[in-house]
């Protein structure tokens, strides 16, 4: 049975993590973020929670936390909530990191590249893409000044 835990090691009192929302292609997003990322997924379905909100093989809650330090969630919307894919939010990789570029790379297989992973006018390398699930991904590698 699923359990839903919070990052309980790290004894914070809050946290912000995205939560993206599907329309019934959450378990095989969140394994692909999986596959890019790297790290520990832990899904649960309605039918392990007891609801009967939606399909029982539906994802009620998932959440990867990778090597990295990054924690990504993800669900399968109930049948009654409108969902619809839209470019309001993004998910925002950045830092240093030159495994950055990989995940770029990955990610943007089946998807659409918005912005190609270039040198930007304020100094660092910065793409944008919309993956094949329709979610819209930002990444930014800082170039050290010298």
């Amino acid at each position: 049975m699923y359990r839903l835990h919070l990052h309980e090691e790290y004894q914070m009192g809050s946290q912000l993590n995205p939560c993206l929302a599907f329309n019934g292609n959450a378990r095989q997003a969140m394994e692909f973020y999986r596959d890019v990322l790297g790290g520990t997924l832990e899904l649960g379905t309605y039918a392990d929670f007891g609801s009967s909100d939606a399909p029982a093989d539906r994802v009620m809650h998932a959440t990867l936390r990778t090597p990295g330090g990054y924690t990504l969630m993800g669900w399968d919307v109930r049948e009654k909530m409108p969902h619809t894919l839209g470019n309001s939010v993004a998910v925002f990789l950045g830092g240093d990191d030159a495994a950055l570029r990989g995940y770029f790379e990955r990610l943007s297989a089946g998807g659409t590249v918005t912005l190609p992973l270039e040198k930007q006018l304020w100094g660092d390398e910065a793409g944008s893409l919309v993956d094949r699930f329709g979610i819209t991904w930002m990444v930014n590698i800082a170039q050290h000044q010298s």
